[in-house]
């Protein structure tokens, strides 16, 4: 076994040269991209903290009103964020909801046309499932390394990691959703004369819909799971104090962070699912 591993092959090295090159000639690429990212934060960030806390949980509980006519849920998303107000934490969790309400864009703008394409091509399916698998078995830690040398410290390294560990799940229950639209209905459709646009937008897309709101709920419990992490390369929400309070052993703030933390996804979840089967459900 000795000769087998004195002459490994420079996997390493074959990698950190393809960063120095993508570095040093696609520096503007990546730049225009950090910017954009960052532009999307700072936008959702001023809109969640511009207004007193007071107004935007008004907002948010009248949202939760008109999306589920509960006055339940209505009731506990008003505690819910004022409980959050009260443990001091309203900052880190706007700044967390900017990171996660962005990575969820960028998820499903990508991943939706994505996993559509995927369910017209089996082909491409076949060749995008090994790298899907891969974005969600491989060590976050080990693409938070390229992300930090090509965007830095801050939130858009943070917001490409969770990008990547994210974006799989609207692609599969997108592709799920689409390909498995009954044949009847799509020939129902093309006995009407209608053309392959026509079919995505009115027959396929609708009876998917259930399949990619589940997709929206996965990313944005996913991206929660990555607060954590991208506070390790830098950007701002729960992530921190819940470092703060693993260093220092403090019990109490990583239970109040983590009871944060629970309530958003609590929130997030109960807004994006949807209450009734669907289209061909």
């Amino acid at each position: 076994m000795d000769w087998l591993t004195e002459n490994k092959l420079p996997v390493g090295k074959w990698v950190s040269s393809f960063v120095d090159w993508i570095t040093d000639n696609l520096g503007w690429f990546f730049d225009g991209i950090a910017i954009g990212l960052e532009t999307m934060i700072d936008g959702l960030l001023w809109l969640l903290q511009a207004p007193h806390p007071f107004v935007t949980i008004a907002i948010v509980a009248g949202l939760a009103w008109v999306l589920k006519r509960s006055v339940w849920f209505t009731g506990f998303v008003a505690a819910a964020l004022l409980l959050i107000v009260n443990q001091g934490y309203w900052e880190e969790t706007t700044e967390t909801l900017a990171l996660v309400l962005s990575s969820a864009v960028v998820c499903m703008a990508v991943g939706v046309p994505l996993g559509v394409a995927a369910a017209h091509r089996p082909w491409l399916y076949k060749a995008m499932r090994p790298v899907l698998d891969l974005m969600q078995t491989i060590p976050t830690f080990v693409y938070l390394i390229p992300a930090l040398i090509l965007f830095g410290l801050g939130m858009v390294p943070g917001l490409i990691a969770t990008v990547i560990f994210a974006l799989p799940a609207p692609i599969r229950l997108t592709h799920l959703g689409v390909s498995s639209t009954p044949k009847p209905l799509i020939e129902a459709g093309e006995a009407f004369g209608a053309t392959g646009s026509q079919l995505l937008w009115k027959v396929e897309l609708p009876y998917a819909l259930p399949s990619i709101l589940a997709g929206l709920t996965q990313t944005i419990m996913l991206s929660l799971s990555m607060v954590v992490i991208a506070a390790l390369v830098g950007a701002d929400g729960l992530g921190v104090p819940t470092l703060r309070a693993l260093n220092q052993v403090n019990i109490a703030r990583g239970f109040e962070v983590g009871l944060a933390i629970v309530l958003i996804a609590i929130i997030l979840d109960r807004l994006c699912r949807r209450d009734d089967a669907g289209p061909g459900r």
